[in-house]
């Protein structure tokens, strides 16, 4: 590949009023809204309504929506009898063919008008976590918990994975990292899901292509592989030998550095003092204390700031998910900015068509005497 043409670096692919990034002042903003304000103040839901809407809700709409989510997050029979037959695999295959799947039982799923779009946006974001929560307590040979319409988005995800009434530290922490990865302008899946709705495919296809995306460990699986080294490390003490040979060896460390931040992700600002606040009240601040010591050994050697996997993935250790659903929850947080960003692109729709810098050799004859 030519020289500094890799990964569309830079290059601005379309015009956007949902989110921008300050990287070189470490700043995130919804809509104009500073991510460190919205944060632990409003609600995913808010968010949401937010990011699909362009205000924060009123008292009134924000009623109105809670009750439409909570009214739209009993799966389809079909789609609770698929995930029980499906075979088992990684969460985040299943996670993909559900939503496909979801799409197929849409009432609309073949309007394409922007009232029926925000309908299935609603309709996905309220979805996207039973359809992770089921998948969790099927593979550990339980039944899914029915959806609570008397709960918030965050607190009804918690409840239906674990059966029981959730923490209210746990709901708190979970509402803010919903908030916190609910958009983050044209990363990769996001990029991907403007792409497929940009050849006016539907709602269901575009969120799929999003989904596919966010699994790669170079993006929605990187909290996976931060949490991971966690265990691998061990203990505070031996972060810094493990980060030096890991370095030496030319390894990439999960959780740092960033294509548009030049400073700290202030997610993981954020989600830095959840993560102590949810160890030290589960008895254990063992794998804060070793993301603090692998985030200085890092910083020492390379210059290098946290992203948000870095922080994201010891909060949801602490709060007892496994690791290989950090991923899935993810996803759940971002469909709402997919889908804002595919109601976007709906709106003012034109195929997205990049060119390619061709490197390959010039103009070539095939030899006389290899025509047959």
């Amino acid at each position: 590949m030519a020289e500094g043409k890799g990964g569309l670096e830079d290059v601005v692919a379309c015009d956007s009023e949902i989110c921008f990034i300050d990287g070189k002042q470490g700043r995130l903003l919804y809509r104009g809204y500073d991510i460190t304000e919205l944060a632990g103040h409003v609600s995913f839901e808010e968010v949401c309504y937010l990011l699909w809407y362009g205000d924060l809700p009123t008292a009134s709409q924000l009623k109105d929506l809670r009750s439409r989510l909570a009214a739209a997050r009993t799966l389809p029979d079909g789609i609770a009898q698929l995930l029980r037959t499906l075979p088992a695999a990684r969460p985040m295959m299943i996670l993909r063919t559900a939503v496909s799947a979801l799409g197929i039982y849409d009432p609309e799923r073949d309007d394409n008008s922007l009232p029926a779009c925000q309908r299935k946006a609603e309709r996905l974001t309220a979805q996207m976590p039973s359809v992770v929560a089921a998948m969790a307590r099927l593979r550990e040979g339980k039944d899914p918990v029915a959806p609570r319409s008397d709960l918030g988005e965050a607190a009804n995800f918690l409840y239906m994975m674990r059966g029981v009434q959730p923490d209210p530290l746990q709901v708190e922490a979970m509402d803010m990292a919903l908030v916190l990865h609910a958009d983050h302008e044209l990363n990769a899946s996001t990029f991907s899901a403007r792409v497929t709705a940009a050849t006016l495919a539907d709602m269901h296809a575009a969120i799929t292509s999003a989904v596919g995306t966010l699994e790669g460990p170079l993006h929605g699986g990187a909290n996976e592989q931060v949490m991971k080294m966690l265990v691998q490390i061990g203990a505070p003490e031996k972060a810094a030998g493990f980060i030096e040979a890991a370095l030496a060896s030319g390894e990439k460390i999960p959780g740092f550095g960033h294509r548009v931040y030049r400073t700290e992700d202030p997610r993981a600002t954020i989600l830095r003092h959840m993560s102590h606040d949810l160890g030290e009240k589960a008895g254990s601040t063992l794998y804060y204390d070793i993301t603090r010591a692998v985030e200085k050994a890092i910083f020492d050697a390379k210059k290098l700031y946290a992203n948000v996997d870095l922080y994201s993935a010891s909060t949801y250790y602490a709060m007892g998910i496994p690791i290989d659903l950090f991923t899935p929850i993810f996803a759940v947080s971002r469909i709402s900015g997919w889908s804002a960003h595919v109601l976007e692109q709906f709106a003012h729709n034109r195929l997205i068509r990049p060119r390619a810098e061709y490197v390959g050799p010039g103009l070539r004859h095939v030899p006389a005497g290899a025509v047959r």
